[in-house]
């Protein structure tokens, strides 16, 4: 009986994001209204019988209009309430049971997985719902709204942001390397520019000169300014240097790069502090790998305790078939996820929302 809901569930979590491309919609065609002509005689002429009345009757069959009152009343109508058909719970448990195995298929964290599956339990069980659905289509508009209560923390508008800061807004990224965190902040830069706004960027990873000229070839490809100074010099002056030239510049905003750490990496964790009290950023993001699964949200708890992150940026989000790092992380460390990235193009970069990600699950 639950076949059908269970492969749906099945594919929600396997459904690779696509780039969102805006559609422009164009209004259709006015159509031309036929000019009557009016004949002046002495004889008033009695006028005919309409035959619009005759011959226009609602094209509309029967069978039709019965299936659009039938949706009237249940877009009208709430599908769970206290009258209607029972929810069995044998039923009910039987498909979260499924829903759980293929969440954590998902790389969905324990803690998620177990707040979707007992919000969907906590609203359906001993309820009725409306003989106007089916049982699939009622657990279906549970887990959506479990989802999206879940993915739905503290939504964060960077560019609403941008514009109340004061300039220049420094911008601080952390992260370990191999997340693709260099060129995030490239893409940002790109993002910046293109509204027309002045970027400096601060190549504070010092530790490796590959990091320098990593990010000395965006600049270059950008056509903006980058701080950097030699190989094995101190991260904080990089950043606080930057920061005096943006000011003395009237430039828009400072991109932070930092060394790329692992979490265990207690040194390398007190220099990111130390940049960070320099540097006193307005905004702190953590850039997270989308493949990395589980691993990733242990790194965020890291690095949201050593300097508290304010957003996320998840990579390879092209490349992710199941979703689980949005769901974990955003829930997780309960801070809002600004954009994902989605290709290696300075333009594959877009905000994130919960209606966008659900519209991909959910498709």
């Amino acid at each position: 009986m639950f076949d059908s809901l269970k492969s749906k569930l099945k594919g929600l979590f396997k459904k690779t994001p696509e780039k969102l491309e805006e559609t422009v919609y164009e209004a259709p065609p006015v159509p031309e209204t036929k000019k009557e002509t009016v004949l002046e005689t002495e004889t008033e002429i009695a006028p005919e019988p309409e035959k619009v009345r005759t011959e226009e009757p609602s094209k509309i069959s029967r069978r039709d209009r019965v299936k659009a009152e039938k949706e009237q009343r249940k877009a009208s109508s709430s599908p769970v309430g206290d009258s209607g058909k029972r929810i069995k719970d044998k039923e009910l448990e039987s498909i979260l049971d499924e829903l759980e195995v293929i969440l954590f298929e998902a790389d969905v964290a324990f803690s998620v997985a177990e707040e979707i599956k007992n919000g969907v339990r906590e609203n359906l069980t001993g309820k009725k719902y409306s003989r106007e659905y089916s049982l699939d289509e009622i657990v279906e508009m549970a887990v959506r709204d479990a989802v999206h209560s879940v993915l739905k923390v503290n939504e964060f508008d960077f560019d609403a942001w941008m514009e109340a800061r004061q300039r220049p807004a420094i911008i601080m990224f952390v992260g370990i390397n191999g997340t693709g965190k260099t060129t995030a902040i490239a893409k940002v830069a790109n993002r910046l520019q293109k509204q027309n706004m002045t970027v400096v960027l601060a190549a504070c990873d010092t530790f490796r000169a590959g990091a320098i000229e990593q990010l000395t070839i965006h600049a270059d490809r950008l056509g903006t300014k980058i701080v950097k100074h030699a190989q094995d010099a101190d991260p904080a002056a990089v950043a606080y240097d930057a920061i005096e030239h943006a000011r003395s510049k009237r430039r828009d905003a400072v991109l932070i790069d930092t060394a790329g750490r692992m979490q265990t990496n207690s040194n390398l964790i007190e220099e990111m502090k130390k940049v960070a009290r320099i540097a006193k950023p307005d905004l702190k993001v953590f850039v997270g790998d989308s493949l990395a699964g589980n691993d990733a949200i242990e790194q965020a708890k890291v690095f949201d305790a050593a300097i508290g992150i304010d957003a996320i940026i998840l990579t390879k989000i092209d490349t992710d078939a199941k979703g689980g790092a949005a769901l974990s992380i955003a829930h997780t460390i309960g801070k809002p996820i600004a954009f994902v990235c989605n290709g290696q193009e300075y333009e594959d970069i877009q905000k994130f929302s919960a209606e966008w990600m659900l519209n991909r699950l959910f498709d």
